[in-house]
């Protein structure tokens, strides 16, 4: 029994672990690092991406049932995904500096803050409700593409839009459709990004156009899936 806590608190350090990654992250954004601060927020995703799984495994909550895993999960996770992203277009001038821009860096942060404490964020059957809130790749993109301002401002713009339209989006870790194929198209995108950010501080924008194809993807499967695929009939926070 005592093996089983010791388990379960050690995945929620490793959960928790995330936070000071973002720290790091911040700190490097300070420094105009934007390689330093991108390859921090992969490493964030990474420990997201993992840690539910081996909560799973460790039976958190049957071992801590008074301790809310889910709660650290979205703190760390609003700051790795939303916070961090955010503050580095904002310092990469990816927006306007001043007023014009803390109001464009606000919409995100808003739209988020609404997103993760909305009840039926995610439904039961693992899809996300609403624009699950992937600045973190949305500002990699808009960086390693460099485009215009006035674009970088419609796609946050229009994204935090979506945030708050009810459409469901693949869930990568856990959703019950086209698992196979996002797994290998994700795959093969990460590798991309990999090579993108070793690239820094000039990466290679054709690269970057090839890159979208996952973006593209993703977005295309979700809005099918959402027109073709049953409903649950009640929304879970999980």
């Amino acid at each position: 029994m005592r093996w089983r806590h010791l388990a379960a608190w050690g995945v929620h350090l490793y959960t928790a672990s995330g936070a000071v990654i973002g720290m790091l992250a911040l700190d490097a954004i300070t420094r105009g690092a934007y390689g330093a601060a991108f390859a921090w927020m992969i490493l964030a995703t990474l420990i997201d991406s993992t840690d539910g799984t081996l909560a799973r495994r460790a039976r958190v909550k049957e071992v801590l049932p008074h301790f809310d895993g889910a709660k650290l999960d979205d703190i760390v996770d609003y700051l790795n995904y939303v916070v961090v992203p955010i503050a580095l277009a904002y310092t990469a001038g990816l927006v306007p500096t001043g007023t014009a821009g803390i109001a464009v860096a606000a919409a995100p942060l808003l739209a988020s803050g609404y997103g993760f404490c909305h009840a039926a964020a995610k439904t039961p059957d693992h899809f996300f409700t609403g624009f699950p809130s992937y600045w973190n790749v949305v500002v990699f993109h808009l960086y390693t593409l460099g485009g215009p301002m006035w674009f970088n401002i419609a796609v946050l713009l229009v994204l935090s839009v979506l945030v708050f339209v009810p459409t469901r989006y693949l869930y990568p870790s856990r959703g019950p459709v086209a698992r196979t194929a996002t797994y290998v198209l994700g795959g093969i995108w990460a590798l991309l990004l990999v090579i993108l950010l070793l690239q820094f501080p000039h990466p290679s924008r054709p690269l970057a156009l090839l890159s979208l194809y996952f973006p593209a993807y993703y977005l295309a499967m979700s809005f099918h899936v959402h027109r073709t695929h049953p409903r649950a009939r009640h929304a879970i926070r999980s």
